[in-house]
């Protein structure tokens, strides 16, 4: 029977030798891959209005186009450590990192339908990447897995930023939105030869096929509270991103100055990306870090509705701050509950699987509340509610407790 302890389950006996130099080549690999699951996303909203008026998009099919990578996070994400089965992590991001840029090409050349096609291909890859990563740092990086996941989050956080924020600079330099959407295969097609490195490593290391037997963590409440933890903030992430500047507007903000005000929010996650984790891991277990993350996070964002608005800068930083925080602790749960990186790459599954598919559904219900009641105030409710359900859950998965399981098939 595999020793819970141990990497996955693969044999240490040859492995090749762990020096400095490949755990930096390996950390390196790691955040290339990681800057590169935003962008797709990102870089897309301020170009929302050129695609629209080119292809003659509806407002439903602009929806759709939103959401559809939410839902295939969580469509495609509980089902990703079966494939375990057939090929290591390391194999299945580079082929994922492959059909990543398929994806972005395909959206960016052929049309509505290669516009949606291709959003679907990026984001069912994204979703491997994503449940895979947290495997990997399990494994190479058992010690130091709370603050890799903050590196880890704080790559992702660069990626996102940078993609928002020249989107439309890369539409004016380069001609239209098409050319500025195919832009982001550029960093793809490059991080694929740094961790095509990593592959010849782990054929190596494994005596093998890996073929392991996946744990159940279905039955288990532990994991159910990491997933919820992790689908609760998340759905306060995405309301924000999609809604924040339509409250800030509503409230009398120009457009640019709303969009400044969210762009700010982002650029201050990282700072609290990889400070976050780093302070939850300093005591007997992440409770209080949390605590503290979502309590700032919920502040800023009442704030933002309710303060007079010459405090809306003071308060999107507060809120973004947190939010930052509070996203990367409940990415280093993911982490920090598994006893190794089998179990890690099966709580990644079903947390982001169910927990994007929350997410994917909160703007919408958002969206539904505010036209129903033609008020922010059910709105502001709504985040309440969603931040105490964080708390509630978040204080269950942060304890110093590892998640027991039977991996019997």
């Amino acid at each position: 029977m595999q020793d819970p302890r141990s990497p996955g389950g693969t044999s240490g006996r040859h492995a090749p030798p762990v020096t400095v130099r490949s755990r930096l080549v390996l950390i390196f690999a790691l955040c290339m891959v990681s800057m590169n699951l935003r962008p797709m996303l990102t870089g897309l909203g301020p170009l929302l209005d050129s695609v629209r008026d080119g292809l003659g998009l509806s407002g439903a099919h602009i929806g759709l186009l939103i959401t559809l990578p939410v839902l295939c996070f969580g469509a495609f994400a509980p089902f990703v450590p079966r494939l375990l089965r057939f090929m290591s992590p390391e194999r299945l991001i580079l082929v994922s990192l492959a059909a990543l840029a398929v994806g972005i090409g395909v959206r960016s050349l052929f049309g509505v339908t290669g516009l949606f096609l291709g959003t679907f291909i990026s984001g069912a890859s994204i979703s491997v990447v994503m449940v895979m990563l947290p495997g990997i740092i399990k494994q190479h990086f058992p010690a130091q897995a709370g603050m890799m996941m903050g590196l880890y989050s704080t790559a992702l956080c660069i990626g996102a930023a940078t993609a928002a924020a020249t989107a439309v600079p890369l539409e004016d330099l380069l001609g239209g939105w098409r050319p500025a959407l195919a832009f982001w295969l550029l960093p793809v097609l490059a991080a694929i030869p740094v961790w095509q490195r990593q592959v010849p490593r782990a054929a190596q290391a494994a005596s093998a096929p890996p073929r392991p037997s996946l744990p159940r963590l279905r039955g288990n409440w532990l994991a159910w509270q990491v997933t919820l933890t992790m689908g609760l903030q998340s759905s306060i992430a995405y309301c924000v991103f999609g809604w924040l500047p339509v409250i800030l507007i509503d409230r009398g903000m120009t457009p640019l100055n709303a969009g400044f005000a969210l762009s700010a929010a982002l650029f201050i996650q990282l700072v609290s990306s990889p400070l976050a984790p780093w302070l939850a891991t300093r005591g007997k277990d992440q409770r209080p870090a949390l605590a503290s993350m979502l309590m700032m996070a919920l502040a800023g964002l009442l704030c933002l509705f309710y303060a007079p608005i010459g405090w809306v800068w003071v308060s999107a930083l507060v809120m973004g701050f947190g939010l930052g925080g509070v996203f990367s602790i409940a990415l280093a749960l993911l982490v920090l509950r598994a006893p190794n990186a089998l179990v890690a790459a099966s709580l990644s599954g079903m947390a982001q699987g169910i927990g994007y598919t929350i997410a994917a559904s909160a703007p919408l219900a958002m969206g539904l509340l505010h036209e129903y009641t033609h008020s922010w105030d059910a709105v502001a409710a709504l985040f309440v509610l969603l931040a105490v359900g964080s708390l509630l859950f978040g204080m269950g998965a942060a304890r110093a407790r590892y998640i027991q399981v039977d991996s019997r098939p």
